[in-house]
């Protein structure tokens, strides 16, 4: 096991330069420290959770899911369905207007959910069964289906289909935009942007908030700061400290080992905002040697431990814990079966006489680790210890999370700059159903990094969006989740739920998948 407290001796004496009171801040900034650093502001580029988290501050979307995972209209005035369910037509509200005051039309539309739908599961699944987007007006457009897809207002409202501008929406989904123009609540201060240091956001004035109280990523948008600042504390004793003595308003996600302090020190509140949490994830290359031998991916499945990975993250914390399938636990779509494989009696010496069986000849596993995100380095620190202890030539290599993130992208061999293992989190909402599971896909390269290829995934996929009911998902999801622990496109390590920490004269906080910075107010 990992001994994860020796992270925290690196900023002593950092956080030894902040240990006097802060001097007096603006009250209408809001300073914050995110998960990692902002590397790659394109949200439907990247899978990165702090790219999603920008990108709710930039951009909006057509609609929005409320506490009930229930999709609301946010952007539309409304929509209409024939029928037959083959054709949607959608409504924008009054008052849409860019951050260079241009007004939002539905011709900026069609080319945002076109190229989100190249990257995004749910907005695959669309855009097979699409016949044609067309314009109507300024203000209305239309989707034309081959089949009905029930899921529609779901797939739009809780899946990052940020709505940009066309010039920035026809950029090619597989190449990163440069400008960041949305229509959001917030503008992002790309002058001020040091990847690695800080970024920073104006309130925009020209919003329009609806008129409805905020749940989850619907209603009512309304920004009480003036200006958010964040502020990237990559080691967290120095974020500790920054917090208790008023440098940062808030903390995305304090390391589980210092929540005791945290909870007992003055001016700071902790509480638990996302409510699915967090599932831990080791990913795996499938197109490369070795784990592109399905032999070897069993030898793993037959010895890791993902109590082995709680004890890392959480520490003593183990109640913000629990072991994980391949849905999240407290989703309708979470199964039981063949938890056994990766929850039962955990077996060494029988992984590493299937590592001797498999045909592994010994080839070095670039297993990258992100040196600024401490949950995750202690999650690769255990996969690496593990590695070596059934045979597997295992390469720790460590780096911050956004080379990270531009690497796994990379097809080449490891030894020409690609990769062969990671270990990251997908959050709880986007891991709770199979439309929006991206890490199980079976669609090769179409899919996330790792790209494994699984035609009869992809078959139970769609046939999870046939069903026509709950008991009927729920049945397919136990038939996918079976699969998986044969397949194994991925491995679970656990699911886990990360208290945020704020400093206690803030509230109106929204519960949701992502921090968010509207009805956050300062009292």
């Amino acid at each position: 096991m990992i001994n994860r407290r020796s992270v925290l001796t690196g900023g002593a004496a950092a956080a030894a330069s902040l240990a006097s009171p802060a001097l007096a801040a603006n009250p209408r900034v809001l300073r914050y420290v995110p998960q990692a650093n902002l590397a790659n502001p394109d949200p439907i580029w990247t899978t990165a959770t702090i790219a999603t988290l920008h990108g709710y501050m930039v951009w909006d979307t057509l609609f929005g899911i409320d506490q009930g995972l229930v999709a609301r209209p946010q952007m539309l005035a409304g929509s209409e369905t024939s029928a037959d369910g083959l054709t949607w037509k959608m409504t924008l509200r009054d008052g849409l207007l860019w951050h260079d005051n241009e007004p939002v039309l539905a011709k900026d539309c069609i080319p945002s959910i076109q190229r989100w739908g190249k990257r995004d599961g749910f907005g695959q699944r669309l855009m097979s069964l699409t016949a044609e987007m067309k314009v109507i007006d300024d203000k209305s457009f239309q989707i034309r289906l081959t089949r009905p897809f029930p899921q529609m207002a779901y797939a739009l409202g809780a899946n990052g289909c940020f709505i940009m501008p066309e010039r920035l929406a026809k950029t090619d989904a597989f190449t990163q935009i440069s400008e960041y123009v949305g229509s959001g609540p917030f503008k992002f201060l790309k002058d001020e942007w040091v990847s690695g240091a800080s970024a920073a956001y104006a309130k925009n004035e020209k919003y329009q908030p609806r008129q409805e109280p905020p749940s989850y990523w619907s209603g009512g948008k309304v920004v009480n700061f003036d200006r958010v600042e964040w502020k990237i504390m990559p080691d967290p004793a120095t974020a500790a400290e920054a917090l208790q003595s008023g440098e940062v308003d808030w903390w995305e996600n304090p390391l589980f080992d210092l929540l005791p302090m945290l909870k007992t020190a003055p001016g700071v509140t902790l509480e638990v905002l996302d409510p699915l949490g967090a599932l831990g994830v080791i990913g795996v290359n499938h197109t490369q040697p070795p784990f592109d031998n399905p032999k070897l991916l069993q030898a793993i499945l037959v010895a890791v431990n993902q109590q082995d990975y709680m004890d890392a993250v959480l520490g003593d914390q183990q109640s913000l814990g629990q072991t994980a399938g391949f849905f999240i636990d407290g989703s309708p779509m979470a199964s039981n079966v063949d938890m056994d494989k990766i929850t039962g009696k955990r077996n060494l010496p029988l992984a590493k006489k299937m590592v001797a069986e498999s045909g592994y000849k010994g080839e070095p596993i670039v297993l990258m680790s992100p040196s600024d995100q401490p949950q995750l380095s202690a999650m690769a620190q255990v996969t690496d210890a593990f590695y070596k202890s059934i045979g597997l030539n295992s390469k720790y290599t460590s780096m911050d999370w956004g080379t990270l993130v531009s690497r796994r992208a990379s097809h080449a061999p490891s030894d020409k700059g690609g990769w062969n293992s990671f270990c990251t989190t997908w959050g709880g909402l986007a891991v709770s159903n199979p439309g929006s599971n991206f890490p199980l896909r079976g669609n090769g390269n179409g899919g996330w990094f790792g790209w494994p290829t699984d035609a009869k995934m992809e078959a139970l996929r769609d046939k999870w969006f046939d069903a026509p009911d709950i008991p009927g998902q729920q049945a397919v999801c136990r038939d996918m989740q079976r699969l998986a622990f044969q397949d194994l496109p991925f491995f679970p390590t656990g699911q886990w739920f990360t208290p945020t920490g704020h400093r206690d004269n803030l509230t109106g906080f929204v519960k949701a998948g992502v921090m968010l910075f509207w009805g956050v107010k300062r009292v």
